[in-house]
């Protein structure tokens, strides 16, 4: 491993690592906050994508991603009003449910507005090309973009929710719903604005990732399952975790993919010969990138076993 690979590598990590957290940030928030597993969060992402598509060729890219995520905000505040308060009464399952079922009509209304295929959402020109070179590479202005908002998203958010009144009653009123309602704070209304912030953060995340990356109608599913991990990973509802975790697995997960050593090679080095005869010769010539994809799901499942609340979380349901 040369210095221009490890230079360029971490970059790029920590660049799809800030991605991961603007979206996890979202859904740690509710979590926290509500104790709401929000299965359509990753849906938000998507609808923010395509929006900021659509208000893009109608105002332009800076005008769209600052509207996009508040349109998507509205509909997270919409939908926690009029569905999800609903059926908060009946506990954690019926949330699930209908979160679950959102995201299928959510991709179900995409796909009939927007089509089936990868819509064309461009950069916009003073993101285009790269912001610098280092050992001979570009580091593209997009991806510097992305860590630069991310970075701001998790600054405003903390300032948000420890320096200002606001924060602390949404703070206050998980703990102790009750007496901030009797202190003449609407409770319902809090987490109705605490479950849009959340979609809002999707939202934004898709407005730059859409472009960034691809906008199609399996944007949505592509991240869904990582950003699960991230959330586990972290601690359910612990947002310091959710930084901790998304740059973890945004770093291995990059590293992981570049990289095609194996066990057999690492064997070879040390003077074992392995041949096609050896036993396991199938599982001793997989290569790290190849394992790359599993290797947050196999990072989940360690964490489950050996420290069940995540990295820095503190909930335990």
């Amino acid at each position: 491993m040369n210095v221009e690979f490890f230079v360029i590598s971490l970059l790029n990590g920590v660049s799809y690592g800030l991605l991961l957290f603007m979206l996890s940030s979202g859904l740690t928030l509710i979590f926290s906050m509500m104790g709401v597993l929000n299965f359509a969060h990753t849906s938000f992402y998507m609808v923010g994508a395509y929006l900021a598509y659509t208000l893009s060729g109608i105002v332009g890219f800076w005008p769209a991603l600052v509207l996009a995520p508040l349109l998507v905000g509205v509909m997270g505040a919409a939908f926690e009003r009029y569905s999800l308060r609903r059926v908060h009464k009946f506990g954690h399952v019926p949330e699930l449910l209908v979160t679950f079922g959102l995201s299928y009509l959510i991709l179900e209304v995409v796909q009939l507005v927007w089509g089936r295929s990868t819509v064309p959402y461009g950069l916009p020109e003073q993101l285009q090309g790269p912001l610098f070179t280092i050992y001979g590479t570009q580091f593209p202005k997009s991806r510097s973009f992305i860590m630069l908002v991310a970075l701001l998203m998790l600054v405003s958010v903390w300032l948000l929710l420890t320096r200002t009144r606001i924060g602390l009653v949404i703070q206050a009123a998980l703990k102790h719903p009750e007496m901030v309602e009797s202190l003449g704070h609407n409770v319902p209304r809090i987490f109705m604005l605490v479950f849009g912030g959340g979609a809002a953060l999707a939202g934004l995340a898709g407005v730059i990732g859409g472009n960034t990356y691809v906008t199609e109608p399996a944007m949505a599913a592509s991240v869904g399952s990582i950003i699960f991990v991230v959330v586990v990973v972290g601690g359910m509802g612990s947002l310091a975790g959710a930084f901790l975790a998304s740059l973890l697995i945004g770093v291995v997960q990059t590293f992981a993919v570049a990289m095609d050593q194996s066990l057999a090679t690492a064997l070879q080095a040390v003077g074992v010969a392995v041949t096609e005869q050896t036993y396991g010769y199938e599982l001793l010539k997989l290569t790290i990138s190849q394992v790359a994809p599993i290797l947050p799901y196999l990072f989940l499942v360690l964490i489950l076993i050996f420290r069940p609340k995540g990295l820095l979380g503190t909930r335990e349901d």
